[in-house]
């Protein structure tokens, strides 16, 4: 078989052919990285509230007895369930032991007209709820300014968490943290399926394979049009 490809050709298609495998091999990176997080997730020990705070316990399955603040509500945005817009419904929670949690009680629909928010039926008795303890999630990449909060009207609509922020409005020493309430627990609402992530190892997985496909195609086009080059030289000569 003659083969003659050009050096522009091979120099363009042996850059993508590198990338392509670059990224697979970011995706197969990823995809350990979740696999990590996954089984710290499945395997995250029981705990108290403080034990589990104080040992820095990402994904610790906690008791923690108190009273939720029935007013006092943020609805975070952006969260879709089932293809409908809506919001994660996020309430104070005193514990017993005086400190302030925010407690992830699930998703609510969010009506085409945002001055018209959901109605959040809280019992503010006392109480003992479960769930898993997890960092505020960043939301990545921000556009646009921080939302601003005020005291005195709630519940209030939020595009970001910043537990520092919503604090100050609140007038509470916030933890660092967030309880996702358990799915089983009736004060709260609909979407607690909890992961500790959005996408799965297997997406990264198959994400590694298109990318390598891809750099195998490059290659396969570079002996194409090589060989495809060689012939046409050779007809003319």
């Amino acid at each position: 078989m003659i083969f003659r490809p050009s050096i522009k050709l091979t120099l363009v298609l042996l850059v993508l052919a590198l990338v392509f495998a670059r990224l697979g091999m970011w995706q197969l990176e990823r995809q350990s990285e979740k696999q990590v997080l996954f089984q710290q997730f499945e395997e995250a020990p029981v705990l108290s509230i403080e034990d589990a705070i104080t040992r820095d316990a990402l994904f610790a399955r906690v008791e923690v007895t108190g009273r939720y603040d029935p007013v006092r509500h943020i609805l975070l945005d952006n969260k879709v369930l089932d293809g409908r817009a809506g919001v994660h419904v996020l309430t104070p929670f005193l514990m017993q032991n005086g400190r302030e949690i925010l407690v992830n009680r699930g998703w609510l629909p969010l009506p085409p007209d945002r001055r018209s928010l959901p109605d959040v039926v809280t019992n503010d008795a006392r109480q003992t709820i479960s769930g898993v303890l997890v960092k505020p999630p960043t939301g990545g990449p921000r556009i646009g300014g921080a939302d601003r909060l005020v005291r005195n009207h709630w519940p209030q609509l939020v595009t970001y968490l910043d537990i520092g922020t919503v604090g100050q409005a609140l007038d509470m020493t916030l933890e660092p943290w967030l309880l996702q309430l358990d799915p089983a627990d009736v004060s709260g609402f609909q979407g607690r399926e909890w992961k500790p992530a959005v996408m799965g190892p297997e997406v990264h997985g198959a994400y590694a394979v298109q990318w390598f496909a891809l750099a195998f195609t490059s290659l396969i086009i570079w002996i194409v049009l090589g060989v495809r080059r060689a012939k046409t030289g050779s007809a003319h000569d």
